[in-house]
């Protein structure tokens, strides 16, 4: 008999308070059902009479729906005041159904099915249709893997999609992409503990987990983040103690199995297979207005990657993020790339539709 592991990371307790959406019979792109699929979701604010108020912010690799709530704030461009904001959990990163937490044995662990950005998004437009009624999103915004979301819902739901602003991410992983992500998985699956996902603790994997973090310290951060030493603007003593107390703690606690299947559905993530495999045609869909956010120093999404994707959309204002912490700008460690983020934000909220 198979036995799931237990991570209280993924807890009310550390990551609530959240809310579940149950789907019957959830039927993921790639094959496989799973008969009961939780779609756990948080929400800020009020849905006004209109229901025209709703944000989607959709959370990125390694994320929860407790991980942007930073961004959330009366004096801020996401204020609970004005607008309904939901942050749904992906499924398979431990707090929605997972390989850890899921009743149904036959696809826990190991056997978990293959996870696309496509069956987020669907579930996702079951939960705000089905639960809140809702025909328009006033915005669709994510970082990373939520930024793929973002794309997918303007490319999938074009009429529904009211503005989009994906951050650091692009419409199709690279290739690039597809190498880093590959490197990533081995750091997990070549851990002795790994057992082919059927471990019994997520603790026992604190190797893969510690090789995982020190891969993503490589590419997460620019170079000149490095070279100028700007983990002491971050009040750290040094950068080893960088690496340790920033990467490996975030890393740490989190499950296996989990970031793998995030990291796979990282890297297939594709639009044009609503087209037939044609990016250009894919993008032309996109009925929103759009802001696209790459940072100017990433090394994963890079920001001449983002250019081309905004040359394919209609109605497009390229707007790239400066911040020597790269993709990790948008945690805010420095409140300048905090600013600069929020004021975006609040831009595209102002432009009328």
């Amino acid at each position: 008999m198979l036995k799931l592991s237990i991570n209280d990371y993924y807890s009310q307790k550390s990551q609530g308070p959240f809310k579940s959406f149950i789907i019957n019979d959830f039927k993921p792109e790639f094959g496989s059902n799973i008969k009961q699929c939780e779609i756990a979701y948080s929400t800020h604010g009020v849905l006004n009479e209109a229901k025209d108020n709703l944000i989607l912010f959709p959370h990125m690799f390694s994320g929860t729906s407790k991980s942007l709530e930073s961004y959330i704030g009366k004096d801020k461009a996401l204020n609970p005041e004005k607008y309904f904001i939901v942050f749904p959990n992906q499924i398979g990163n431990g707090v929605s159904t997972s390989s850890h937490n899921t009743k149904d044995k036959s696809i826990s662990m190991g056997n978990f099915p293959k996870i696309s950005i496509a069956d987020d998004v669907r579930a996702q437009h079951k939960l705000i249709t089905e639960l809140f009624g809702v025909t328009e999103i006033a915005l669709v915004l994510g970082w990373s893997m939520g930024g793929q979301q973002a794309f997918e819902w303007a490319v999938r739901y074009p009429d529904m999609v009211k503005r989009l602003a994906p951050i650091g991410a692009t419409a199709k992983a690279s290739s690039h992409n597809f190498i880093f992500i590959d490197a990533a998985m081995r750091c997990l699956k070549n851990d002795p503990a790994y057992k082919n996902g059927f471990y019994q603790n997520s603790d026992d994997l604190g190797l893969g987990l510690c090789h995982l973090a020190r891969l993503f310290a490589m590419v997460g951060m620019s170079k000149e983040f490095y070279q100028n030493e700007m983990w002491s603007k971050a009040k750290f003593s040094s950068l080893e103690n960088f690496m340790t107390n920033f990467w490996e703690a975030w890393f740490k606690p989190m499950d296996a199995n989990a970031l793998l299947s995030m990291l796979w559905k990282w890297q297939h993530a594709d639009v044009s297979r609503n087209t037939e495999n044609d990016l250009k045609t894919a993008l032309k869909k996109i009925k929103a207005v759009v802001h696209n956010m790459p940072f100017e120093k990433d090394m994963m999404f890079t920001e001449p990657e983002c250019r081309i994707d905004s040359e394919m959309i209609s109605n497009c204002q390229h707007s790239p993020i400066p911040s020597p912490w790269g993709h990790f700008s948008m945690f805010g460690v420095f409140q300048e790339d905090f600013v600069f983020i929020d004021k975006q934000i609040r831009e595209l909220l102002q432009v009328p539709v």
